[in-house]
């Protein structure tokens, strides 16, 4: 919900500072509404990066971090730029302050659920309306009278749906909200920078001339390099009706893929990387047979859903782009072995992507934005290695024990995020590797104790209290020894109040039964002799002969 120091570091900067300036320096903003948007803390805590191994927990590295910024942009520290920054972003912090009340971001797998029972209720609805419709009339019922009663039904049926509908349409608006937050943010970091430029540049004019200068020759370089290169050309006319199974165009500061790369069937691997590519044709789904796709190292800020159709992917390498969400269709790929997405922008996985990709056996997502995993992730039987290192995640799926071919594991430098690990963790029984440094894990599982082929563990730079930090000194073994005598107790503990409670519920049984017993013997008794008073006891036998 904050902004991200690393994306907009200017703005993290003012909205530290706001305490700072007193309640007359924001129009429109009281004092209370600047403690809700900035919680007693060191001033400029929010712009100091998440911690490494080197500097988590240093006091020192969060002052060099607040001072950096300001000796590489000094006029951020001067009064009126600071005043007119914060005027500036004034409907950063009322935003943020009202989304800080509603809550934070829904996950996108509860969105795509939100949306599929909104479509599930209009669907009922339809359904409702249709049989309201052909509902035969009864023939002792008025014309007009059975029409209001079917209008009157139809309102009902209406009213129901929209009803069941609003818990899930306020999950989408949140998410709608947390969206336009963030091109706010965005919006807001230019408008600061326009304001420390001009703050930087007295000579306004000067410094809009120059801009309009590079703006012409970038205009004028994109046209130049909207040429096709030559090679690429050349590699066209060569394939044609010739049956070529591999290309690599890496490092050819490419800037479009033309469409004519679909006609090339025979295509097995395509190596495009390290070039300036921001999208990938739609045609590239005429690669019936590409094995291979390595477009690592460009700006694609989306992935085409026609990648759907590449049914034989095994391979595919789109890190270091811009990509802010995966495609749904790349489920489809069912073929693909590794996928690796990392470092780029992304902000969650496709909510079905552990239910198609069942043959994944390498998912690397690092260095990405991502806040949780989707449950389906649990069902990819073929993983081997997962890289979740450098993301926003609060937790892992409560079922990622069903991962038991999972070897290698690294949930490093989630730093404030991560603070817990499921109770299921302990079911990764064929896991040998496992980063969780970086972290704010205060316990590990009473499971862990069960990674027999665990032998390299990092739990650097946690507040670990289970177990204690002179076991972790002595190692992975040692650590795993811990662990599993510590769940033996608790198993041992459990049983002896399993056994107390069998043994409380057995004496208590017995008491019941010979209170029950004791009951109706005197019940029995007091019948024979309870005859009416002066009276002798009743024989039944006697009463027979008389």
């Amino acid at each position: 919900m904050d902004p991200n120091p690393k994306s907009f570091p200017i703005l993290s900067y003012v909205l530290a500072r706001l305490p700072s300036l007193g309640p007359g320096s924001k129009p429109g903003i009281s004092t209370s509404e600047v403690d809700i948007e900035q919680p007693a803390s060191p001033p400029l805590k929010s712009l100091v990066p998440p911690p490494s191994s080197s500097s988590s927990g240093d006091p020192s590295s969060s002052s060099s971090a607040a001072v950096q910024i300001e000796d590489d942009m000094p006029h951020l520290a001067h009064p009126k730029v600071l005043a007119s920054m914060t005027r500036a972003i004034s409907d950063v912090s009322q935003t943020r302050s009202v989304l800080k009340t509603l809550g934070p971001r829904p996950d996108h797998e509860a969105v795509d659920k939100a949306r599929a029972k909104l479509m599930d209720i209009e669907a009922s609805l339809a359904k409702q309306l249709e049989e309201n419709v052909l509902s035969p009339r009864p023939s002792d019922v008025d014309r007009l009278e059975w029409r209001a009663h079917l209008s009157e039904r139809e309102n009902e049926c209406r009213k129901a749906a929209e009803k069941e509908k609003q818990v899930y349409k306020a999950v989408i608006q949140l998410e709608e909200m947390h969206d336009a937050y963030e091109r706010l943010l965005k919006e807001a970091e230019e408008r600061l920078v326009k304001i420390y430029r001009q703050a930087e540049d007295s000579a306004a004019t000067a410094t809009a001339t120059a801009t309009e200068e590079f703006d012409e020759n970038a205009e004028e370089d994109e046209v130049v390099n909207e040429e096709p290169n030559e090679d690429v050309i050349g590699l066209l006319h060569e394939a044609s009706g010739k049956g070529v199974e591999r290309v690599n165009l890496s490092g050819r500061r490419l800037r479009f893929l033309p469409e004519a790369f679909g006609r090339i069937r025979s295509l097995v691997v395509l190596d495009v990387s390290s070039n300036q590519l921001e999208f990938i044709p739609d045609s590239i789904a005429g690669l019936e047979n590409l094995e291979e796709l390595n477009a690592a190292s460009n700006l694609l800020e989306i992935l085409p859903d026609s990648i759907g159709l590449l049914q034989k992917l095994k391979i595919l390498n789109v890190s270091g782009n811009k990509l802010v969400a995966l495609p749904d269709t790349i489920c489809h790929c069912r073929s693909l072995v590794e996928l690796d997405v990392s470092f780029n922008n992304l902000a969650y996985l496709p909510t079905n992507i552990g239910y198609e990709l069942v043959f994944l056996q390498k998912l690397s997502i690092q260095l990405n934005k991502i806040r949780s995993l989707p449950s389906s992730v649990c069902e990819m039987k073929s993983l081997r290695s997962l890289d979740a290192h450098f993301n926003e995640l609060h937790a892992l799926p409560s079922m990622i024990g069903k991962l038991t071919s999972l070897e290698i594991l690294n949930l490093s430098s989630n730093f404030s995020d991560l603070t817990e690990l499921p109770d299921t963790f302990g079911d990764l029984t064929n896991l040998k590797e496992l980063d969780l440094s970086n972290n704010q894990i205060h316990a590990l599982p009473d499971t862990f104790g069960r990674l027999d082929n665990l032998t390299k563990l990092n739990l650097e730079q946690n507040p670990l209290v289970i177990p204690p930090a002179e076991v972790v000194k002595e190692g992975v073994e040692a650590i795993k020894v811990f662990m599993a005598k510590r769940w033996l107790d608790i198993l041992v503990e459990e049983e002896r109040k399993s056994m107390l409670e069998m043994q409380e519920q057995s004496q208590t049984g017995w008491l019941t039964r010979s209170t029950s017993w004791l009951k109706n013997y005197v019940t029995n008794v007091s019948e024979y002799l309870g005859s009416p008073r002066g009276g002798s006891p009743k024989d039944p036998f006697l009463d027979q002969q008389l």
